[in-house]
């Protein structure tokens, strides 16, 4: 099978990272001498650290204009650019890859999605992803025209959690029909930065890809409606365990939000700040606190469903520390 560029725009995904637009970026004083690999890694989480190694090598990954090697140390104030090539057709390959399937029926599957897992072959991870894995277990997808088999949304690489996939033609119109019309229910847990005082609140403020950062995405009034909600978990002494259902699922949404209202996700290097990345240290945060708690829907049938996947391991490692800390 093959993958050609797509046509229509998806929600609850990344944008597609080929382009023949350079991204820019700058780094700030918390990244001073982090060699440029490193830096990049960080900055792009949806490349792989090999790709991005190549990029270097091959002159694609510019700092203040010029060449350098992917141990450079990065200095506040230099500009890297990176030129990503055009996005070449990629083959689908079946791979034998474990997968946590959390339901499944003749029309639907629910999967567990870990973190560091990519959803779809992209630069960088030309195998692998939950896609390869889906087309080994489930050789039967059939779904007509449509260039991610079986998928209606996706997660960011290091957000775990629930993914909806259709096996046919039928389930694939029922999922896209709820998710175009927002009838879907998507539930997050996320750890912020800071003690937040309401008990719940709502964000609702317009998502679009940031004009300088185009790797991001920023609150703007030009941007497409963005309506997050959420209520408070548990309190800690500096954070917040939130759970939060958006009505939208723009790219970042979550992230963006809660970086805009001062409460950025802990372990979020592309929307956080310094006290983000001292909680992460902190704490063990090896990743995005960030995690697809579970989906409401109609199945194809009729009946509703809710799939839901248990908080990942490695984040609740890191709740037992914060409360072992704090005790």
């Amino acid at each position: 099978m093959t993958e050609t560029r797509p046509d229509p725009e998806w929600d609850d995904q990344p944008e597609d990272t080929a382009t023949t637009e350079p991204i820019v970026l700058k780094p700030d004083r918390s990244q001073l001498g982090v060699r440029l690999d490193r830096y990049l890694a960080g900055a792009l989480p949806d490349l792989s650290r090999t790709y991005l190694q190549e990029l270097i090598e091959g002159g694609h990954a510019l700092v203040d204009g010029q060449v350098r090697r992917t141990s450079f140390k990065i200095t506040p104030g230099q500009r890297v650019t990176v030129s990503i090539p055009e996005r070449e057709e990629i083959d689908l390959l079946p791979e034998p890859i474990d997968l946590d399937v959390i339901y499944e029926d003749a029309d639907v599957v629910g999967i567990n999605k870990p973190a560091r897992m990519v959803v779809h072959p992209a630069p960088g991870h030309p195998t692998g992803t939950l896609v390869n894995a889906l087309l080994y277990r489930y050789p039967d997808i059939s779904i007509a025209g449509t260039f991610r088999p079986g998928l209606v949304h996706r997660l960011d690489k290091d957000t775990s959690g629930v993914i909806a996939i259709a096996r046919n033609d039928r389930a694939m119109n029922a999922l896209v029909r709820q998710w175009q019309d927002r009838s879907v229910v998507k539930r997050y847990v996320t750890l912020v930065a800071g003690v937040i005082e309401e008990d719940e609140a709502t964000i609702d403020a317009p998502i679009a890809r940031d004009p300088v950062h185009r790797q991001k995405m920023a609150v703007r009034r030009d941007g497409r409606e963005a309506t997050s909600h959420f209520t408070v978990r548990k309190r800690y002494a500096d954070a917040t365990l939130l759970d939060v259902q958006i009505d939208t699922g723009r790219t970042h949404q979550i992230r963006v939000h809660m970086a805009m209202i001062g409460n950025a996700v802990i372990g979020d290097i592309a929307y956080g700040n310094s006290t983000t990345h001292r909680l992460a240290g902190n704490y063990g945060v090896k990743r995005q606190f960030l995690h697809a708690a579970s989906l409401s829907f109609i199945l194809p049938g009729g009946e509703p469903a809710t799939i839901e996947a248990p908080l990942a391991g490695d984040l609740t490692t890191v709740l037992d520390r914060i409360a072992e800390s704090q005790a």
